[in-house]
């Protein structure tokens, strides 16, 4: 069997995606209740703030992980993504003002910043380059399971027991993500002790240019997820869903079934033909969620939305180590997150800004979104182009 035919399912890569299962399980737990439970603090017009502050320290953290994913190694990094997570399942409860809540946003946002980055390192690390997207598209998938459990059973622990109960839950897994990275194997090979000169980020360690296109696709992309988070729960109880977790369950089940195909698919065909095909199914899933009259219609929406999603997430991350060096490949990924959280950061904003609480104004401003994610298949079909010539 030659070396590329070996499974890649080995003990390392199975415990980083049950790892990366509970972190996402972790932070995603809270998501659909957060809208209400702010409204509950007297803060219903700082929504739009709920994902985009999360987003900015996400985004403002990336180029520290990735130069520390480089240097201290990818374990370490992840670790300090899901300590995040636990501790501030625990300060919720007892910031329970707007200002204390929106500062949480603000540090929780950390966790993101650094778990995903030397996640996606540590796959690159173990996992021939051949099968980079069927690697990443598993582990995705795994995260995306995360992203379905989580809400579901959030919004079942509020019900049944509160929203002290659902902070202390999302601590918990956090823990156990904890546990797991710690007994996980460094594949760092020149891994270097924790230094302060790490810390000092020069213009060259934000971006790499080299990772820049995946870069510009992901954050288009990526404004649709933003308006998701924050305006799909109020549009979910608007059409009558009684769990405000159910469209995340919906779109991420369809999330996961694509994503049992779309890596692979990407190592057949290229990264950017699968792209363009994510791209496409996501604008027209917003479509049918804008027009959603009833929740039958709202979940079909969804389960369009985890087809695209589920498309391009793997596609995406392995055209992003493709253009990057082995040596770089923490600051890569870090260009793509960054430019996700931007995405989704200012979509979270722009939409929640002018959405202010008025429910007939979702169905609009997911069909801007529709424009935005078509000048992203125009860049995307240029920059085929000049790479032809």
């Amino acid at each position: 069997m030659s070396p590329n035919k070996k499974s890649i399912y080995t003990l390392q890569f199975i415990l980083l995606c049950l790892s990366s299962l509970l972190f996402s399980s972790s932070f995603n737990m809270i998501i659909p209740e957060l809208p209400s439970y702010l409204s509950s603090l007297g803060g219903a017009e700082y929504k739009g703030l709920i994902i985009s502050l999360f987003t900015l320290t996400a985004a403002i953290s990336r180029p520290f992980s990735g130069k520390l994913t480089d240097r201290w190694g990818r374990v370490p990094v992840m670790a300090v993504g899901s300590v995040v997570c636990l501790i501030c399942g625990f300060l919720y409860p007892v910031l329970s003002s707007v200002s204390g809540f929106l500062l949480l946003r603000l540090v929780h946002g950390f966790s993101t910043g650094f778990k995903p980055t030397a996640t996606s390192a540590y796959v690159a690390d173990i996992i021939p380059q051949e099968r980079w997207g069927e690697a990443l598209g598993m582990h995705g998938l795994c995260f995306s399971i995360g992203g379905a459990l989580g809400p579901a059973v959030g919004s079942l622990i509020v019900n049944a027991y509160g929203m002290d109960a659902m902070f202390y839950s999302s601590s918990f897994l956090a823990f156990l993500s904890i546990v797991i990275v710690m007994n996980m194997k460094e594949t760092l090979a020149a891994k270097e002790k924790l230094h302060k000169s790490m810390f000092f980020i020069s213009r060259t360690d934000i971006i790499d240019i080299g990772a820049l296109p995946a870069g510009i696709i992901t954050f288009f992309s990526y404004t649709a997820y933003g308006l998701i988070l924050t305006l799909i729960p109020d549009w979910s109880e608007h059409l009558g869903a009684v769990n405000k977790g159910i469209f995340f369950t919906s779109f991420t089940a369809a999330s996961v079934l694509v994503r049992f195909v779309a890596g692979k698919v990407s190592d057949r065909y290229g990264r950017t033909s699968v792209i363009l095909v994510g791209l496409i199914v996501t604008a027209f899933s917003l479509f049918i969620i804008s027009e959603s009259t009833s929740v039958t219609i709202l979940l079909v929406g969804a389960a369009i939305y985890g087809m695209g999603t589920g498309t391009l997430s793997p596609a995406i991350n392995a055209w992003t180590i493709d253009l990057s060096s082995p040596q770089h490949r923490g600051k890569a990924i870090a260009t793509m997150y960054i430019s996700m959280e931007l995405g989704i950061g200012l979509g979270a904003l722009i939409g929640g800004s002018y959405y202010s609480d008025i429910i007939t104004r979702i169905p609009l401003i997911m069909k801007i979104d529709i424009v935005i994610l078509c000048v992203g298949i125009l860049y995307l079909l240029y920059w085929r182009r000049l790479k032809q010539h």
